[in-house]
């Protein structure tokens, strides 16, 4: 290795080692690792301004802040309560068929909104139903958590790696309900099933109150119906956009950016109460990885790190593809799987320039990116959320607690990506 491509690694390592460690908010830990990234490889030569700002994957942002500020304009008309509020009550207090319902239902929403945002807004709905019920909030938040986590993986917006590898292979939102959603229906319901038996003895107490659950009005959480309708009516015209952006040749940043500004010009909300809550942080987080990321690239180090996997990929492409699901997945454990898939994008891109096919490389990274998360409570960045909204409750989620049910659910999860994966392999390695 050159000494720019030994500096740029140890900047990294530091950044990844820093961002583990959570001393410091990971998203001043990414802008410092971006602005040290910069100015070093403009010491050494091997980095520039102009890289940096080119190494930004703006369609990625502009998707995400665009679903971000319709979905707080869909929150600010109480949307998400009202419908945690009439799926509880649906479940009529029945400990297992509210894990299901309030489960499926973040599935669901996660499906076409991010599932980072969704567990934001259900989650407190969930906490005030599972003490009005009198039982323990932690198996529901963990479920919805790993449930959406899970179910996010099958389309383009569900999940943020989901969003940054459609946007470096160029897949749209029908490609990942071709390839992902099939494999993750399957480990969906394997997931909830095994919910059932690990949180058996939680969800075996029976529950009090259930009069009071069931006199709850859900109408009464809808603040405005009339934005609601005109905020869903542009959501629904994005997701079509979505699944014709392919041919419509418009980006998914761009549809969403737009169907921002069409909501907020249609339904006129309150500007300093709409985008304040925008995960702006997120944003600059996914800002600075592309920048540091961008240095190793630069620097050679990316290459190399393809060099060595394309003498596996060239040899047995399907023993590469798992290789990756499991590797992403292992290391979607340990660390967020935002920055890891961030990293690894570039290597994916780096083999495609090397000849060879990099499909079913994408979808193994997207599947393992997705259920890896859920082994830890740092997995995900959905996971840190809902840890951090139990630490207000009297059952705060302990580390111990969640890879309990975290872990198994990634190794099954991760089994049966693998086997559905190898089965299907030819289907996989199309675009």
């Amino acid at each position: 290795m050159t000494t720019a491509q030994v500096v740029s690694t140890a900047i990294f390592v530091v950044v990844f080692a820093m961002i583990l460690l959570d001393r410091v908010h990971r998203t001043i830990v990414a802008m410092a690792g971006a602005a040290v990234m910069v100015a070093v490889g403009m010491l050494m030569g091997f980095y520039s301004q102009e890289q940096a700002l080119h190494a930004i994957d703006f369609n990625t942002l502009g998707l995400l802040l665009g679903m971000m500020i319709l979905v707080r304009i869909l929150e600010q008309t109480g949307f998400f309560q009202y419908v945690a509020i009439l799926t509880a009550k649906a479940s009529r207090g029945n400990p297992w068929f509210l894990l299901v319902m309030l489960g499926t239902t973040t599935t669901v929403l996660s499906l076409f909104l991010d599932n980072v945002t969704t567990v934001v807004l259900i989650a407190p709905v969930t906490i005030l139903i599972a003490e009005l019920l009198g039982i323990s909030p932690v198996p529901f938040l963990i479920a919805e958590a790993l449930l959406s986590d899970t179910g996010g993986v099958a389309t383009l917006v569900g999940d943020p790696p989901n969003v940054i590898i459609g946007s470096a292979a160029g897949f749209t939102f029908g490609d990942f309900l071709t390839h992902t959603a099939p494999v993750v229906l399957v480990a969906w319901v394997a997931t909830l099933l095994l919910l059932r038996l690990l949180f058996r003895s939680e969800l075996a107490k029976p529950p009090r109150n259930i009069d009071g659950l069931m006199r709850l009005d859900e109408n009464e959480a809808l603040h405005d119906r009339a934005s609601l309708g005109k905020t869903i009516i542009v959501l629904g015209v994005v997701i079509l956009l979505f699944f014709l952006h392919g041919q419509l040749h418009l980006t998914p940043g761009y549809i969403a950016l737009g169907g921002a500004a069409a909501a907020l010009l249609w339904v006129r909300p309150d500007m300093d109460e709409t985008l304040p809550p925008v995960e702006w942080s997120v944003l600059l987080f996914f800002a600075a990885l592309f920048v540091a990321v961008g240095g190793l690239e630069a620097a050679g180090v990316l290459g190399l790190l393809a060099g060595g996997v394309a003498g596996l990929a060239q040899a047995n492409l399907l023993a590469a593809s798992l290789l990756v699901l499991w590797v992403a997945a292992i290391a979607s454990a340990t660390v967020d799987n935002i920055p890891f898939t961030i990293a690894f994008v570039p290597v994916i891109q780096q083999l495609g320039h090397l000849g060879i096919p990099t499909s079913p490389l994408w979808w193994a990274l997207a599947l393992g990116a997705g259920f890896g998360g859920n082994a830890t409570p740092i997995g995900s960045t959905a996971n840190i959320i809902v840890v951090s909204l139990s630490e207000k409750t009297r059952t705060p989620i302990t580390t111990r607690a969640w890879v309990r049910v975290g872990l198994p659910v990634m190794i099954v999860t991760c089994i049966v990506g693998s086997v559905l994966f190898a089965l299907f392999f030819g289907w996989m390695s199309t675009p």
